[in-house]
């Protein structure tokens, strides 16, 4: 059943002491919410797709959800911000930060909110369950997105003693499946990801040449 938490605009500030409110009742935050805007513009959260209405956005969680319905924009984040976080990120889990834009340019081509058939989302394109494996609150949000994805890449290269091609291959098959065919999985998609990762990796690195 949809949520129609407010039709009428209000306060930044009223929206969201009233949404603190709802996270204690609100099944809704346990799973994806979607924000829609309606015919005559208003705007409502729901935990599912409405009829009539048009999806502008989704979240894991209700944080900045009263921005949202104050009307505010919906941010989804730019390139420059991205390359920000990708570089903190790189820093403090010690990944080269060409391997990460490889990687969410293959995954997400660098739309925050790509959302694949089986239900990844983001730039790095978390799935649900690894996001909570990595504290992950919001995979919507860029930030926490990248770190997660960052995070998990960290995870993969110490799991595979450094070796790029295997972590590559286990960020899209999983590590289970690398490690069950002591090498890259020979399904019919991975071996084609690993190739484009790799070769956007590759070009990243001769434009970082060619930028010295």
């Amino acid at each position: 059943m949809a949520l129609k938490l407010f039709q009428f605009r209000q306060s930044a500030s009223s929206l969201k002491m009233l949404i603190s409110v709802l996270i204690c009742f609100s099944p809704a935050v346990q799973s994806e919410l979607y924000l829609h805007e309606g015919p005559n513009g208003e705007r409502m959260i729901s935990d599912r797709p409405v009829p009539g209405y048009v999806l502008l956005t989704k979240r894991d969680t209700l944080t900045n959800a009263g921005d949202f319905l104050a009307d505010r924009p919906v941010d989804p984040g730019s390139p420059a911000e991205f390359k920000v976080h990708i570089r903190n990120a790189s820093l403090k889990y010690m990944v080269d930060p060409d391997l990460v834009e490889a990687i969410i340019q293959v995954e997400s081509n660098f739309r925050s909110d790509a959302v694949s058939h089986s239900g990844a989302t983001g730039l790095m394109q978390l799935m649900p369950g690894t996001a909570r494996d990595l504290d992950v609150i919001d995979r919507y949000n860029p930030r926490d997105n990248i770190h997660g994805g960052v995070k998990y890449i960290s995870e993969l290269m110490k799991r595979f003693e450094n070796n790029m091609t295997l972590a590559i291959a286990a960020y899209n098959a999983g590590p289970a499946a690398v490690e069950k065919h002591n090498g890259v999985p020979p399904n019919a998609e991975t071996p084609r990801y690993v190739e484009k990762v790799i070769k956007a990796y590759h070009d990243l690195k001769i434009a970082d040449f060619g930028a010295d």
